[in-house]
C-alpha cells in the first residue's frame, strides 16, 4: 500500500516529466517552406515563434501568422480538415485544399480582405464542403444499394 504522501510525490514528479515534453511538432525531413509574410522559401523544422504551420493536400508546407487564427475561412478550412482526416495529435495539421488555392488566398489576407469577398469565399468553401459531403453520402446510399440488391 503506497502512503498519500508518496502518492503525491510521485504525482507532481509525473506532472513535472511531462510539462517538459516536446511542445512543438517536427517533421523528419526537411521540407521546402512558404512564408505567408515573405513568400520567401526556406528549409525548416519547426514554426517561428508567432507562426503556425499547415499542409495543404498535395503536401505543401505553409508557415502563417497566428493572427490568421482569428479568420473566418481559415476556421472553416480547420472545420473542414477536422472532419475530413479527424484531431491530428502527433501530426501535422493537412486543410482538404492544395496548395494553389492557399497560394491565393494568402495574399487576400495580407493586402486586408474586404467583408465581402470573405463572405463570398466563405460561401463558396460552405458549398462546397456540403456538395461532397452529399456527394459521399449519396455514393455511400448508391453502394449500399447495390450491396442490397447482389443479395
Amino acid at each position: 500500500m503506497i502512503s498519500t504522501k508518496k502518492l503525491i510525490n510521485m504525482a507532481r514528479r509525473w506532472h513535472r516529466l511531462s510539462s517538459r515534453g516536446k511542445k512543438r511538432i517536427s517533421i523528419p525531413k526537411k521540407v521546402e517552406n512558404v512564408n505567408a509574410e515573405s513568400f520567401s522559401t526556406s528549409t525548416s523544422y519547426l514554426a517561428d515563434k508567432g507562426h503556425f504551420v499547415i499542409y495543404s493536400a498535395d503536401q505543401k508546407r505553409f508557415m502563417l501568422p497566428l493572427a490568421y487564427l482569428c479568420n473566418n475561412i481559415f476556421r472553416e478550412l480547420l472545420e473542414m480538415s477536422e472532419e475530413e482526416f479527424g484531431l491530428s495529435t502527433g501530426k501535422p495539421i493537412r486543410l482538404t485544399c492544395d496548395s494553389v488555392f492557399l497560394n491565393y488566398i494568402i495574399p487576400l489576407f495580407q493586402r486586408g480582405l474586404s467583408t465581402d469577398l470573405e463572405k463570398a469565399l466563405l460561401n463558396s468553401i460552405s458549398t462546397c464542403r456540403f456538395s461532397s459531403t452529399s456527394t459521399s453520402f449519396q455514393h455511400d446510399h448508391l453502394s449500399h444499394q447495390q450491396l442490397l440488391c447482389s443479395y
